[in-house]
């Protein structure tokens, strides 16, 4: 219990309670944890810990998790909440 009304909550990060589209951790509206879509990226270079910098095609780069695929650079993934989960065949 969070001490607070019904379908209130913390701020983002407070007492496990995850972000919500429009807090200040969503600032654009959507969330990377509870985004019901993959999204393919490729990957730039690795980073240490199982971490890669991904080109996300829209002319950003964004760190995320490779813990879960044996990825390298050059190679297109598939990532949710912030973590690769598959490995896209090569055309």
């Amino acid at each position: 219990m969070t001490g607070l009304p019904a379908g209130e909550y913390p701020a983002p990060g407070g007492a496990g309670q995850p972000p919500r589209p429009g807090d200040a951790a969503c600032p654009d509206g959507t969330c990377v944890t509870c985004s019901d879509s993959a999204v393919r990226v490729t990957v730039t270079r690795l980073l240490p810990d199982a971490m890669a910098v991904v080109d996300t095609g829209s002319g950003q780069q964004e760190e995320v998790s490779i813990a879960l695929v044996t990825a390298q650079p050059g190679d297109a993934i598939l990532v949710h909440a912030g973590e690769a989960i598959a490995l896209l065949p090569r055309p």
